[in-house]
């Protein structure tokens, strides 16, 4: 597969009706929030991580589509696969031969997706080396604060035999009524290199992200995010490697304003999402990968 040749830049909107998009162990579960703002936030590890499952499933978790951070993996093992498969023997006590490990570490990219879009650092027991990921993702935040509400609910069951007496036991969850959340997104064709430098991620790579943003709610309902959806892709294009403009300057140009009107947004319709395409950048174009 060629590696992309070309700097991408874009804006994901997704939302989430009474449910919970990225709760905060430390904080009780409770959605993620900026103290100061009072806007959601949700991670990108929470982002790549629903990203990864996608793919997982789309493919079956097979190369050059496997999944590297995956559920309970056991990362010694996997880089195992690799001496194995380059006829090598690993040694906890020093590191790979120069030549070697670069083969080790082509291996890897190879064969895992998220390896050639996030990056990896394999330096364990067994290493297999690390390398920087053509992808990144921001913290997604919300258009406007948010409230999170404490639901109390009951179970009729009960877990141990001491408390069989017990009619019911209490617990709490957290949802948001509404949010409509931004994530900005980068991919970098320098760090995707080709085949002997950089990871190697292509342009059917670069599709199959696209296709993981616009699908990957579909394959995560729970009850905590049982409506959780992707609402608008707007993805900038540069001709070439090193890119036509700064990112901040494109992300400027998709406007999300609540109407005026609406005081308590409760959809995606309460919002007007626009994309000033007027006078872009020479050597940019504004796609639509997706009808979200």
């Amino acid at each position: 597969m060629t590696a992309i040749q070309n700097r991408y830049d874009f804006v994901f909107l997704f939302d989430i009706k009474n449910g919970n998009p990225n709760g905060d162990p430390d904080n009780g579960n409770m959605p993620r929030i900026d103290n100061d703002t009072q806007k959601g936030l949700v991670t990108d590890v929470a982002l790549k991580r629903k990203i990864r499952n996608y793919v997982e499933l789309k493919h079956g978790g097979k190369p050059p589509y496997a999944i590297y951070m995956r559920e309970k993996a056991i990362l010694n093992t996997i880089h195992g696969e690799a001496y194995a498969a380059l006829g090598l023997k690993p040694d906890a006590k020093k590191l790979p031969k120069e030549e070697d490990g670069r083969r080790i570490t082509r291996w890897m990219c190879d064969n895992f997706y998220d390896i050639r879009s996030f990056g990896a650092v394999m330096t364990t027991e067994v290493n297999a080396g690390q390398v920087r990921g053509p992808i990144q993702l921001s913290f997604s935040e919300s258009v406007d604060p948010i409230l999170p509400q404490e639901v109390t609910i009951t179970r009729s069951s009960v877990t141990n035999e001491r408390d069989a007496a017990k009619e019911r036991t209490m617990g709490r969850k957290y949802i948001v009524p509404y949010g409509l959340y931004c994530c900005h997104g980068f991919v970098s064709a320098s760090l995707a290199g080709d085949a002997t430098k950089g990871t190697g991620f292509s342009e059917d790579d670069l599709a199959l992200l696209f296709e993981a943003l616009a699908n990957m709610f579909e394959h995560d309902r729970s009850a905590a995010r049982m409506e959780m959806n992707a609402q608008k892709l707007v993805v900038f294009r540069h001709d070439n490697a090193l890119g036509n403009a700064p990112a901040q300057s494109l992300f400027k140009r998709v406007k999300v304003e609540r109407i005026p009107e609406v005081k308590v947004p409760r959809s995606i319709d309460d919002y007007r999402i626009t994309v000033d395409q007027e006078n872009l950048p020479a050597g940019v174009s504004v796609l639509f990968p997706c009808d979200l």
